[in-house]
């Protein structure tokens, strides 16, 4: 019912369930539990007490198109997963990612390559989190937010549902684009309402607190609201809000 490659190293404490694949070189730590329909690629790494739900792809290996502006480099590091990990179902986790432990990779969400997920971290449903992003500890990304590439989230960073960050002023266009794709700094704190849009590198400061729907074009200053297409000082964040 479940293919297993001789080569992986699975704890005899592993629970797998029916017609999932677990190929070579992949290790599985203790008390990991793995659903149904599950597909483990090559050399990927999984922590003790981790759960990868139902249907999802971990470890993934990337191919862009060829007119993706990212260009992958002759080796790509396994995917590591800490410990105490949830994978939801009908997740897709690239090679070349690393997960931090007790994160939360919710139901169908998307992390690219080269991608970096502290500890305590919460991907939301629907999520994706493109390549060369780097997300720091106990941030939370609600559900159906998009996280463009080059993008950094900082520690403890609140991303509200559908927020859309970009990094590309061209927008496709020009060769001139290649040298300038850039996304977002949302540093440590700042907290961005939903539905709201970051254009390409823009920083968000820290405890900055972004209003619901707002278009951020410029640099925000620590401790602020914003709010408004465009985002423009409101007031200064109540103290009380402060971490």
């Amino acid at each position: 019912m479940n293919f297993i490659d001789p080569s992986a190293a699975v704890d005899s404490s592993a629970k797998v369930g029916y017609f999932s694949v677990i190929e070579k070189g992949a290790k599985i730590g203790q008390n990991v539990v793995i659903g149904n329909r599950v597909t483990i690629h090559e050399d990927t790494v999984i922590g003790d007490n981790t759960t990868i739900a139902d249907g999802a792809v971990v470890g993934k290996p990337p191919k862009p198109a060829k007119t993706s502006t990212v260009k992958l480099s002759d080796s790509i590091p396994a995917l590591e997963v800490g410990e105490d990990v949830t994978i939801g179902a009908n997740c897709v986790i690239y090679r070349g990612a690393a997960i931090g432990s007790n994160t939360l990779i919710a139901d169908l969400a998307s992390v690219r390559e080269n991608v970096e997920i502290g500890d305590y971290v919460i991907v939301g449903r629907g999520v994706t989190v493109e390549n060369y992003v780097k997300i720091g500890s106990r941030t939370k990304i609600q559900s159906n937010s998009y996280i463009t590439a080059y993008t950094t989230l900082e520690e403890q960073v609140f991303i509200a549902p559908c927020v859309t960050t970009t990094n590309d002023n061209f927008m496709g266009r020009t060769e001139e684009r290649f040298d300038k794709i850039k996304g977002a700094t949302v540093k440590r704190g700042a907290r961005v309402g939903g539905a709201s849009i970051i254009l390409p590198g823009i920083t968000v400061a820290e405890e900055t607190f972004v209003a619901a729907g707002a278009l951020v074009t410029k640099d925000t200053e620590e401790k602020t609201v914003v709010k408004g297409i465009p985002a423009k000082f409101l007031r200064m964040v109540d103290e009380r809000e402060l971490l």
